[in-house]
C-alpha cells in the first residue's frame, strides 16, 4: 500500500523519478543475459546499465518437456546497481530480475514513430538454480545515508562482529 508519511518524501524508482504507487505494474523475469551488460554513464554522471534477458518457457507436451517461443528483454538498470551488475554478471549468465515495464516513444531523423517496452529494473540477482555465487557487500561512496557499509559499528570487513561473545 502506498503511504505518505509527513517529514518523509516518497518511495522513488530506480532512477529517482515517480514515486511507487499502488497500480505500479511489476514483472519478475528469469533468464538469460544474451549480452555482456554495457556500462555508460549520464552526463549528469549517473551510471546505467543495460542488457538484453533471453527468457525461455518450459512447456510440456505429453510426457515430456520442450523449450517455449524464446522472449527478449532489454533490462535498465541505475546508479550503484548498474555498476555492480557491470561487474558480476556476464553473457549467459542466468538471473532474476524485479522492476517495471516503461514504454518510450520517439521519432526518428526520417519522421518515422517509434517505440519500445523495456524493464526498468528495481533488484537484480543471479539465479542459483544451476549455479553458486559468493556475495559481497559493495563499498559505497560517500556518506551513504544509513548503510551499513560506512559503519565501524558492527561489522569488519569480514562480516564478523568484533565483540566478545557475553557468555
Amino acid at each position: 500500500m502506498y503511504r505518505v508519511v509527513p517529514g518523509r518524501a516518497p518511495a522513488r524508482d530506480a532512477r529517482g523519478g515517480t514515486p511507487h504507487v499502488a497500480n505500479d505494474n511489476q514483472v519478475m523475469l528469469v533468464g538469460n543475459l544474451t549480452d555482456d551488460p554495457e556500462l555508460r554513464f549520464t552526463p549528469n554522471g549517473a551510471a546505467v546499465a543495460n542488457f538484453r534477458l533471453a527468457v525461455t518457457p518450459r512447456v510440456r507436451e505429453g510426457d515430456s518437456w520442450k523449450d517455449g517461443e524464446t522472449s527478449f528483454f532489454r533490462i535498465n538498470v541505475w546508479r550503484q546497481q548498474a555498476e555492480n551488475v557491470a561487474e558480476t554478471l556476464q553473457k549467459g549468465a542466468r538471473c532474476i530480475v524485479v522492476g517495471r515495464l516503461r514504454t518510450r516513444s520517439w521519432e526518428t531523423p526520417e519522421g518515422e514513430k517509434r517505440s519500445v517496452t523495456e524493464v526498468e529494473a528495481d533488484e537484480i540477482g543471479p539465479s542459483l538454480k544451476f549455479a553458486t555465487a559468493k556475495v559481497e557487500r559493495a563499498s559505497r561512496g560517500g556518506s551513504g545515508g544509513g548503510d551499513w557499509a560506512s559503519s565501524s559499528a558492527g561489522a569488519s570487513k569480514g562480516g564478523q562482529f568484533n565483540d566478545e561473545p557475553p557468555f
